[in-house]
Parts: structure tokens; C-alpha cells; sequence
């Protein structure tokens, strides 16, 4: 047997007829990975001075929530006040028992709206933002037919993004090695989807169509970023340039000063004037660099 054919099969995994947790296998975030849920310690989470409370970090699914907030104070819903507290989702923060009560999924962003009685938990983004639109009434189109295609994109993202991150994100960039077939699997349906935004934005200003809405903001968190190269450090690889109606909705959606503050909120890398931890007023972003 040759070497190479003994250099391949080594790389050949074959499944137990049971799945056994290793510790500490995972790539980068093994040490918060595991297959069970719940609580690891007791905390509980802080309360500011605003009814909506968010715990979060600027991950993409986190910086959906900020924006749709910044994007709701910038209409004039004073209403829309919150205090964005950061979940370290690297020191397992997740985990509290504070954030479990209020999302069992141990997931960023979760929010509580202390506006009703009793106090109303909110998670998974998607929920969030649809919450906020409908709360305020604002970024979901009143129209019957131009709602459901808001709605068709949302639920599209939804159901598109773990592909994105979990799959062609995972791989890419945090994988312990890097392998062909993974790598080739998800760069492909990524593209393809890069493509299926392409073409409905060649004829639409936004996805929804004339309208700015949460249709647009769940979607640039991602593939903004990604197109933008804020994701995965991977624009040259899937030649993101190449979806130029991607791209001209992705800058546009980038230069509104609300997407502007809300992506930078629960930041806690890049540059110093991007890295606001906590927002728990306006005055908050003055006092960055």
C-alpha cells in the first residue's frame, strides 16, 4: 500500500454505533460545546433603567437586535430605550442560570421586555426582531402581499444562515483542519445563495421591495457582513464581488447611521472606536475614539 493511499485512509472516519462526548472536541469553541442543556452555574443577569433589556454580543444574530433597536430610536420610539448588557459567550456566560431562565437554548441575543406585566422574554433573533416590528408597528411592510414576501425573506434567513455559519463558517475558519469535501459542500450552497440574493435585489431596492425592513436587517447581519468582508476573513475566496447587486444593497444598508451604531454595540474586538461593551444610552457611543 502505498503512502499516500495510507495518508487518506487515516483521514477516513468511521462512525461508533454510539455517539460519545470528548471533551474539548470541537475546534475553536470546544470548551463551551457540549450535547446537553441547561444551566453550568448560578448568576443572574443584570437589570438597567429601560424596559427592554438585551443580552447579547456582536456576533451576526446579536447585531440584528441592536440595529432593529438603533433603527426604532431613529424613527423617534423613545419607547425603544434599552440597555444592551454582554453575554461572553467564549466564557460560557450562556450558561447562567440567569440567561437560561430567559432562553433555554443557551443562545445570544435574548431579550426581556419589562414594558408589560408580567415581563416578557423574547429569544432567537428572528423572534426579536419580529416582536419589535410588531411592538412598534415599524420595518414590516402594512401591505398584505409586500408582508409576506418580508416574511418569505425572513424566514429564509433563518432557515439559510446555519449553512453560512455552522456549516461553511465552522469549516473555513474554525475547524481544528481543514478539510476538501466540507469546505467544497458548504462554499457551494453559500454562493448559491449569495446568488438567490443577487438576483432578487437585481430588480428590488430592498428584499422586501421598496420597503427597508426586518426582512433587510436579518439578512446584511450575515451576508452584509459577509459581502463587506466582515465574515470569516472569506470575501476573496467566494469572490463576493462578483454579486454586485449583493453589494450595492450591502453598502447601502452599511452607511445608515442606526446600522452604523447597532453593529458596533456588545463589540469587544477590531478597532477601539468599534468596540462599544455595553450601550445603556445614546451618550454611550460619544465616548468612543
Amino acid at each position: 500500500m502505498s503512502d499516500s493511499t495510507n495518508t487518506e485512509s487515516k483521514n477516513i472516519y468511521t462512525p461508533p454505533k454510539v455517539w460519545k462526548w470528548e471533551a474539548g472536541n470541537g475546534g475553536k469553541f470546544a470548551n463551551i460545546n457540549r450535547p446537553v442543556s441547561g444551566a453550568t452555574h448560578e448568576k443572574a443577569l443584570p437589570v438597567g433603567e429601560h424596559p427592554l433589556q438585551v443580552y447579547s454580543l456582536a456576533t451576526p444574530n446579536g447585531v440584528k437586535v441592536t440595529v432593529m433597536l438603533e433603527e426604532l430610536l431613529a424613527l423617534g420610539f423613545k419607547e425603544a430605550e434599552y440597555d444592551a448588557w454582554l453575554i461572553d459567550i467564549t466564557e460560557g456566560d450562556q450558561f447562567s442560570s440567569g440567561f437560561v431562565e430567559i432562553n433555554p437554548n443557551s443562545k445570544i441575543p435574548a431579550m426581556m421586555d419589562h414594558s408589560v406585566s408580567p415581563p416578557q422574554r423574547v429569544f432567537e433573533s428572528g423572534a426579536i426582531l419580529l416582536y419589535l416590528a410588531e411592538k412598534f408597528g415599524a420595518f414590516i411592510p402594512k401591505d398584505p402581499v409586500a408582508k409576506t414576501e418580508c416574511m418569505n425573506w425572513v424566514f429564509w434567513q433563518m432557515g439559510s444562515a446555519p449553512f453560512l455559519g455552522g456549516g461553511f463558517g465552522h469549516f473555513y475558519a474554525y475547524a481544528p483542519e481543514k478539510f476538501e469535501y466540507p469546505i467544497n459542500r458548504f462554499t457551494m450552497e453559500v454562493k448559491r445563495q449569495l446568488d438567490v440574493l443577487d438576483k432578487r435585489l437585481a430588480d428590488n431596492p430592498y428584499l422586501a421591495g421598496e420597503e427597508y425592513s426586518i426582512a433587510d436587517i436579518l439578512v446584511w447581519s450575515w451576508y452584509g457582513a459577509l459581502v463587506l468582508g466582515r465574515l470569516y476573513d472569506a470575501a476573496e475566496f467566494l469572490d463576493v464581488d462578483s454579486y454586485k447587486n449583493v453589494m450595492r444593497w450591502a453598502k447601502a444598508i452599511d452607511l445608515r447611521p442606526a446600522v452604523q451604531r447597532g453593529r458596533i454595540v456588545n463589540r469587544t474586538w477590531g478597532e477601539t472606536f468599534e468596540q462599544l461593551r455595553e450601550r445603556h444610552s445614546a451618550a454611550d457611543f460619544d465616548q468612543l475614539g
